[in-house]
């Protein structure tokens, strides 16, 4: 018995334990290994979840060149099917997703705006108009072919009262369409205005003025819309970030901030979130700012030593409102243009994109396409788009250009058969070349006009013809040629004797009473002078 128990308390100890004992500190090993290895796999987890929700369309680009020129402003249609470039070099360009192939040529080129640079384009709500805001002080619009609509009228710059002029006085500086109203936009000037204007009518219909902290002008660098169209929001050259309510009197903003970016700076771009509740700012003081309009009082996020050298360097809201996304130009001794992504909650930096050799300008991010738009310092527009984008770029890549038809031609010889029947005889091809020579020679069959008066010299006629009524009776009134040089009393009295002998008109109605004509008079006779009449 003794010995069964000690079999059985063995064949336990086996079952457990097979071979030698485990070291205590092996243990200890691995179960830090097995933490470590839950801890990677977390980690990887929430990096995959942090993907997938900021989910950047960079995974391919499409090159579009635009010219030699910065492309300083860019817009895309609402549909995504047609977008628009603007230069220094005063050249605006159209393209067309769906008409274009992979070669990528525009489809159309003009200057509306003569020698001065664009400065900005959008397209209109419906997109069936696009505002054009340049260096010059009147806007135009366009269709959506690129013909003229309207032409904002210009001001005069000699009052002082802005509220009395029509238009603008200054030089523009950015505008942009109201999202709801699609007749209605708006305009930044240099003369520290906004005016809302409607295409109907060539004059401003309201007017905003812009004021410092000390009650003088300043002008106003950038202005927006927030996407309801209830409020009005623009950067001046003071610093200061000022909105406007469109329901009220445009007397005093609704909120401002004085110190929003350095004084004396260029505020390129304000932009407002999908839900208005967010409003980005990028400055040409290198910085990027966030600011929340339920607490305005400061910047709730800043990112800094960003350089702009334009004045229209662009930034924007991704379409679910939790990437903003900007460029960088080159500062000395770089030679890489980045584009940048900043996260909205915590505003650290997501992904930097290298995008060519030269400055970073306008970024536009389609919410319709999923795909973002980067206008360059070398007149490159590049356009990035991912796996889940649809349309847009996508639609040319592919496409290859049609080759030219070519016609096929056989050669047919032409059998005579001389004996055949008419009805199988070939009829042999007549030759009009002659009966063409003979008509082209006939003045009437050939409709040819009258020929030019080859008398004169520098515009006036020759002394044969030294005014056109001689000319007229010349060459068409008269079947006999006159010669003007010739004495009219000769050629009149050299029919003197044939209508003295057949008299057929004038003569044998006035034979009673007409006196007899005296052509000559004889010296020898003597006319008696007739006796003066004497006074009574």
């Amino acid at each position: 018995m003794e010995q069964n128990d000690t079999n059985t308390i063995n064949e336990e100890s086996d079952d457990d334990f097979i071979g030698p004992p485990i070291p205590s500190d092996f243990k200890q090993s691995a179960k830090n290994q097995n933490s470590r290895h839950q801890l990677s796999d977390e980690s990887s987890e929430e990096e995959e979840i942090s993907k997938d929700t900021f989910d950047l369309p960079v995974s391919y680009s499409v090159d579009f060149k635009h010219g030699t020129k910065a492309v300083t402003a860019l817009t895309i249609d609402p549909s995504g099917t047609r977008f628009v470039t603007g230069s220094i070099d005063y050249e605006v360009r159209f393209w067309d997703f769906i008409g274009m192939n992979n070669s990528f040529q525009s489809f159309r080129s003009l200057y509306p705006c003569g020698n001065h640079p664009i400065k900005s384009l959008s397209y209109s709500a419906t997109g069936n108009m696009i505002l054009i805001i340049s260096g010059m002080s009147q806007a135009k619009v366009l269709d959506r072919d690129g013909h003229e609509k309207l032409e904002c009228v210009k001001g005069d710059q000699y009052i002082s009262d802005m509220t009395r002029t029509k238009g603008h006085t200054s030089p523009l500086t950015d505008g942009c369409w109201h999202p709801r109203v699609r007749e209605q936009f708006l305009t930044s000037s240099e003369d520290s205005t906004l005016r809302l204007w409607n295409v109907t009518s060539s004059q401003h219909q309201n007017i905003i003025k812009c004021r410092s902290k000390n009650g003088l002008k300043t002008a106003p660098t950038t202005c927006a819309f927030n996407k309801d169209g209830t409020s009005i929001a623009c950067v001046c050259q003071d610093g200061s970030l000022q909105l406007w309510d469109t329901r009220k009197m445009f007397v005093n903003p609704s909120k401002i901030i004085r110190d929003a970016h350095q004084n004396g700076t260029d505020t390129s771009r304000i932009t407002f979130s999908y839900n208005d509740n967010l409003i980005c700012t990028r400055g040409c003081d290198d910085t990027l700012k966030l600011w929340d309009i339920r607490m305005f009082k400061n910047a709730i996020r800043t990112a800094s030593d960003l350089f702009s050298r334009y004045s229209s360097t662009d930034c924007m809201f991704s379409p679910k409102d939790n990437v903003i996304i900007t460029g960088v130009s080159l500062n000395k001794g770089e030679d890489d243009g980045k584009l940048l992504f900043y996260d909205v909650n915590t505003f650290e930096k997501i992904q930097e994109v290298i995008v060519t050799n030269s400055h970073i300008i306008k970024t536009q991010w389609h919410p319709r396409l999923e795909q973002i738009f980067v206008g360059c310092g070398n007149g490159l527009v590049k356009v990035y788009y991912g796996e889940e984008s649809v349309k847009g770029a996508k639609i040319c890549v592919t496409k290859k250009p049609s080759k030219s038809k070519q016609m096929e031609t056989i050669s047919h010889q032409q059998i005579i058969t001389p004996h055949a029947l008419p009805i199988f005889r070939q009829d042999r091809p007549k030759s009009i070349r002659k009966q063409m020579e003979k008509e082209r020679l006939d003045p009437v069959k050939s409709r040819r006009p009258d020929l030019p008066i080859k008398s004169g010299q520098g515009g006036r006629v020759a002394a044969t013809g030294s005014t056109l009524s001689s000319y007229v009776i010349r060459n068409l009134g008269l079947s006999k040629r006159i010669e003007d040089d010739q004495d009219p009393r000769e050629a009149i009295l050299k029919y003197a004797k044939e209508a003295a002998e057949n008299p057929y008109w004038i003569t044998p109605a006035y034979k009673k009473t007409q006196p007899k004509p005296i052509f000559m008079i004889d010296e020898n006779e003597q006319i008696e002078p007739t006796e003066k009449k004497k006074k009574t």
